[in-house]
């Protein structure tokens, strides 16, 4: 029998011996279970804990151990088989979609979970897509084979049709829901059996039970055949009937999963202790090193514009690092979470920001396990460590050597959904509040912080309900402010229904020098999602180059309230074609001035149009709860989409607008006897409904 022992995880390892993965998935899942399962069979804990006890490694939160989810992304390291596995376990919840997001952007693979019974669900597309964007290799584990409804092979079939992706199943499951046994490995044609008196620590191998032969041959001549396609050596053999030793496999199976995107899979139960050791064996035969990611590409900060700066993932390389994390810490203030590409970092050491272009030392560095830290001298390429010291990075901040400056491209979050007053209680909590709502905006660059000019109340926006109640619990148990929190309110947004030319002067004479600036602009709607492009066109010297930021400026502030209801602005182009300027008068704020009246006018010459968020996703029911829960949403402004089957549920596909969905949970449990579940993630905004316009900004 095979057994996990008791190890400390290298620091510093070769850098071929790094694997820096995530674990991704929709809500419930099974990352937190199996991600304690890993860190107990590679001998980094000495218990498992469980997420509905609330005593999980991961989850180390109050709030996550209450509500039995991953709020945070959480850093961890195991050794494994003489490798260092640095891991992030994320959230799947879509309100908490950030921190998969720099998660994504600073590793080199992933494992995605999938729930054998509900199969690919909604915010598992959402990180799927996340994920292909980074261009991340990734293995699939099915998990939850053991419940009732699981069903292993109908899993890959829906990966290759909702996802797009050519799964190679690696083994086959032998039996489920009660009957779940264990896996089958396709490659050396083994039943693996796990002993449950060792929690699944112990197991072995054994010859295939008769009833499964047929089944794992039928699955294994799918692998070779696949495999004969994606790979010439394995043709070869293949076709001239050749045998095909098991690491002529593996490294045909690593080929594919690195160039050609087919992911490998696996399965198993995590929470009863079965499948985890091969999923950690197949973390280091197939997802990539540091080495095997190759060079990263960043500007030069102080060169010609686009150049481009390449550093390969070795030590004696310039340091090259990005910040994809800040934490407050209660001991050390601040942390600030790295992964470093190229060179080394060593405790003491000045590094640069080259978007600031300032320069801050790192006292500490730490090798992070959850909420808990090992203090190192140094770290290398391809390590993530958080470090203390520097006050202004922030997260998708580069950090560089000073002397070799490189600008790495920063990480893109989505814009908030759902925005919430916020009021202290006293006049004296009100800096405390300010100073609070700073920190954990510097955590979560999601969190947006405003204040409305009518009210003078502040604004926190968010990604849904559920992330400002967590934002709230935060300020009071953590920073101990005493606040109150308003009803969350949707984030709309205001934008042009049609072009409007509009020439503007500001001219303004008070005696001794005046004011003057003269500006034709040229607004223009673009396509949802579109954001602000803004376009010189100035020949000629009509408006001297040193006002033309200053017009640009003009109008990015004036974007901030439109003019419908004070709701940001979006989706505009604006083209500054001609004006003029006075020797004399002229002057930044003269331009500044003359752009933001200049887009007021458009607003009141052209048609604006108010925007609300969308929302897809689906809700599983019982089949008989169906009729009932489409006139529900009907009766919201919802469109049904299309149905799935899954087993006795039925899967409901659907676009919701998100001013329809506050307190949707407690209809949902009513209408349905609490049997249902639902998962909405932001889609897009669309134009509001002319007929519901005005009653939402007369509740402005």
């Amino acid at each position: 029998m095979a057994q996990a022992t008791s190890v400390r995880p290298k620091i510093n390892a070769r850098i071929d011996k790094i694997r820096n993965i995530g674990i991704i998935a929709h809500i419930d899942a099974g990352k937190t279970t199996t991600t304690e399962r890993i860190l107990f069979y590679s001998g980094r804990i000495h218990g498992i804990g469980d997420v509905d006890e609330g005593d999980t490694e991961m989850d180390w939160m109050p709030q996550e151990r209450e509500r039995g989810i991953t709020i945070t992304s959480a850093a961890t390291n195991v050794e494994w088989q003489g490798y260092q596995i640095n891991i992030i376990d994320t959230p799947g919840h879509v309100d908490f979609t950030a921190e998969v997001e720099r998660s994504l952007r600073v590793l080199d693979g992933a494992i995605t979970i999938f729930s054998g019974v509900e199969m690919v669900e909604s915010q598992t597309e959402k990180v799927w897509r996340q994920a292909d964007r980074y261009g991340i290799p990734r293995i699939a584990y099915v998990n939850k084979l053991d419940r009732l409804g699981s069903r292993f092979g109908p899993t890959l079939d829906m990966m290759k049709e909702r996802l797009g992706t050519l799964p190679l199943p690696l083994q086959a499951s032998v039996g489920s829901g009660d009957e779940f046994q264990g896996m089958i490995d396709l490659l050396q044609m083994k039943f693996i059996h796990w002993d449950q008196a060792s929690r699944g620590a112990k197991y072995e191998l054994l010859e295939i039970p008769p009833d499964y032969r047929e089944k794992a041959q039928q699955y294994r001549t799918q692998l070779l055949e696949t495999l004969a396609e994606l790979d010439d050596e394995i043709m070869e053999s293949y076709l001239h009937d050749e045998p095909i030793s098991i690491p002529q496999l593996k490294s045909a199976i690593r080929r594919a999963c690195l160039t050609k995107g087919a992911i490998p899979v696996l399965g198993g139960s995590s929470l009863k202790n079965i499948g985890v050791q091969p999923l950690l064996d197949a973390v280091v035969d197939y997802l990539p090193s540091p080495e095997d990611r190759g060079q990263i590409f960043g500007l030069s900060p102080d060169g010609e514009a686009g150049e481009r700066l390449a550093r390969s993932p070795e030590r004696s390389e310039p340091l090259v690092g990005l910040v994809f994390k800040v934490m407050t810490d209660e001991y050390t203030g601040r942390l600030v979470y790295l992964r470093i590409y190229s060179g080394h970092l060593d405790k003491g050491s000045a590094v640069l920001n080259p978007a600031r272009g300032k320069k801050e030392r790192v006292s500490r560095i730490f090798l992070m396990h959850a909420n808990r830290r090992t203090e190192l001298e140094t770290i290398g390429a391809g390590s993530i460590a958080a470090v203390v010291g520097p006050k202004q990075l922030s997260t998708g901040d580069t950090i560089c050597d000073p002397a070799h400056p490189i600008l790495l491209d920063k990480i893109e979050f989505p814009e908030p959904v759902v925005s919430a007053a916020i009021e202290p209680v006293s006049e004296a909590e009100a800096d405390r509040l300010s100073d609070s709502l700073y920190k954990l905006g510097q955590e979560d660059p999601t969190l947006k912080v405003s204040v409305d000019p009518d009210t003078n109340q502040t604004i926190i926006s968010g990604m849904g309900e559920l992330h400002l109640e967590i934002l709230f619990d935060r300020l009071k148990r953590e920073f101990k402010v005493q606040a109150n929190m308003g009803r969350p309110q949707v984030a709309y947004r205001e934008t042009l229904s049609e072009p409007a030319d509009i020439v503007e002067k500001f001219v303004k004479q008070t005696g001794g020098h005046g004011q003057y600036a003269h500006v034709c602009i040229k607004f223009e709607p673009l396509e949802r999602g579109g954001g602000f492009e803004f376009v010189d066109e100035i020949k000629g010297g009509v408006i001297p180059k040193e006002y033309i930021p200053a017009t640009r400026k003009g109008l990015t502030e004036a974007l901030s309230s439109g003019p419908l209801g004070g709701y940001p602005i979006v989706d505009l182009r604006a083209r500054l074609y001609y004006g003029s300027y006075h020797p004399v008068d002229s002057s930044e704020i003269a331009f500044k001035t003359a752009a933001a009246h200049a887009l007021r006018r458009a607003f009141q010459q052209a048609k604006a149009k108010l925007l609300e968020p969308i929302m897809e996703g689906e809700i599983v029911t019982p089949t008989d709860y169906v009729g009932e829960i489409v006139g529900d949403i009907n009766g919201r402004r919802g469109e049904v989409k299309g149905f799935d089957v899954r087993g006795n549920t039925q899967i409901i596909q659907i676009t919701i607008p998100l001013a329809e969905t506050f307190g949707y949970t407690t209809v949902l449990r009513s209408i349905t006897q609490g049997r249902a579940t639902y998962s909405l993630r932001f889609a897009h905004y669309a134009p509001v409904p002319t007929s519901i316009r005005e009653a939402i900004l007369k509740g402005r």
